[in-house]
């Protein structure tokens, strides 16, 4: 039906991408490395965040690290396929791309510095690629959960875009949207580096620093 990794360098019109299915994907109840919950509800206070930075591995492990965060978990999102398989997104027949949903305590961690992280963590100058990873489920996405998030992040990124631009760097592709439905990954993809510690990161970033 198509053809496994195919690098889609631009996203599908709706109707050409794959139906996908109502089964949610089943994932376990607690975080591998924090054995906090994967899955809503989460306690009081806590909020959200979703990102899409390239390779959803190497991605989740920086925010689990990141102190504040109460959780995390990898999935897809910005696409149009329901509940889509890893296969399908990495088709290029989904317009998803790879994320990362990060539950963090403000009062320990700022929407900003998550942001930070995000910026100086991955190069996204790339388009439909990060690094050697190429295709549409690797473009870099801060997908937002409120109008103060928007705020934030579009402030964050003309901000990083100044410092880029000093450094001699490109125009940021990143695509800021509220934030869409967040689909589950595999099990096995969920905390994979804790699992698999020489497990593969092509994760870079530009070497620019973020200064609000």
């Amino acid at each position: 039906m198509f053809g496994f990794m195919k690098k889609m360098t631009q996203l599908l019109p709706k109707h050409s991408t794959l139906p996908g299915r109502d089964a949610q994907m089943p994932v376990p109840e607690k975080h591998f490395v924090s054995g906090h919950a994967l899955k809503a509800p989460f306690p009081e206070g806590m909020q959200l965040a979703q990102f899409g930075m390239g390779c959803f591995w190497g991605a989740e492990r920086i925010f689990w690290q990141t102190p504040g965060v109460y959780s995390t978990a990898v999935g897809y999102a910005g696409g149009d396929t329901k509940n889509p398989s890893y296969e399908e997104v990495c088709s290029g027949f989904t317009n998803h791309t790879e994320a990362v949903l990060v539950v963090f305590d403000p009062k320990h961690v700022s929407y900003e510095q998550l942001l930070k992280v995000f910026w100086e963590s991955h190069d996204p100058t790339q388009g439909m690629r990060q690094g050697n990873d190429r295709g549409t489920q690797y473009r870099s996405g801060v997908y937002t959960y409120s109008d103060v998030q928007a705020r934030v992040a579009e402030a964050s990124r003309d901000s990083y875009q100044r410092a880029l631009t000093a450094a001699g760097r490109g125009r940021i592709t990143t695509e800021l949207l509220a934030a869409p439905e967040f689909y589950y990954a595999e099990d096995y993809h969920q905390q994979y580096l804790a699992k698999n510690p020489d497990g593969y990161c092509g994760l870079g970033g530009t070497g620019v620093r973020y200064a609000s």
